[in-house]
């Protein structure tokens, strides 16, 4: 069983840089398929809209090396890619909440071939504890902490309402978990040695209805 955090090499890369990661991973694969054995910056550049330095930058951080007028090895820089990201060793998960969002992260395939496998859900509602979604055993959240602990468990997914997150972490960081993806709009307090994500689909949903008031008219995005 595979179930690590990532080896304590020296990685060094901004947030906006990992963000861009996994769109050149998605470009070279789709090259791969097509037996493109190189590509260029400029090439992943246009497909981007951004500069090629900053792809040559980004790449270059994952430690795959290009060569002039040629560039990067497409086999390498997907190599080199989803080993900066720890996409090469699947992560085992725990998640908790198992409504509508649950669940359907739970079904969502993607996540393997991203390093990430939820293994357990976790809830407090009698119906659901016993059921199994997605193939996926839903447990009661007590045993959790001991559950995590025994299969060391270093990632947890929390997909709970919004007054139980805070709840649902201290649960989480007392078992002995180390990295939260938290999909409540809360900003969860967790100690140093914890790192947590917030996606907060509410802001995502802001940006894309203002993009459409902006494309219908509406309203000039340079002002909001």
């Amino acid at each position: 069983m595979k179930n690590s955090i990532r080896d304590n090499e020296q990685r060094k890369a901004g947030i906006p840089t990992i963000k861009r990661l996994p769109q050149y991973l998605r470009i070279l694969k789709d090259l791969e398929k097509q037996d493109v054995e190189t590509v260029s910056t400029t090439f992943l550049a246009q497909e981007l809209n951004i500069e090629p330095i900053v792809v040559r930058k980004d790449i270059a951080s994952t430690g795959a090396e290009g060569k002039p007028r040629i560039g990067f090895t497409t086999k390498e820089a997907i190599k080199k890619i989803e080993h900066f990201l720890g996409w090469d060793n699947v992560t085992e998960a725990f998640l908790v909440g198992a409504g509508n969002l649950g669940s359907a992260l739970m079904g969502y395939q993607g996540f393997q071939n991203h390093g990430l496998k939820i293994i357990a859900a976790f809830d407090k509602d009698d119906k659901k504890i016993g059921q199994e979604i997605h193939g996926i055993k839903v447990l009661s959240m007590e045993k959790l902490p001991n559950l995590a602990k025994r299969m060391h468990i270093h990632i947890g997914v929390i997909c709970v309402d919004a007054e139980h997150a805070q709840e649902v972490s201290d649960i989480m960081v007392e078992a002995g978990i180390k990295a939260i993806w938290n999909f409540t709009p809360v900003k969860l307090k967790t100690p140093d040695d914890v790192v947590s994500q917030k996606e907060d689909l509410s802001s995502g949903l802001a940006v894309l209805s203002v993009k459409l008031a902006s494309k219908l008219g509406f309203v000039d995005i340079e002002e909001v």
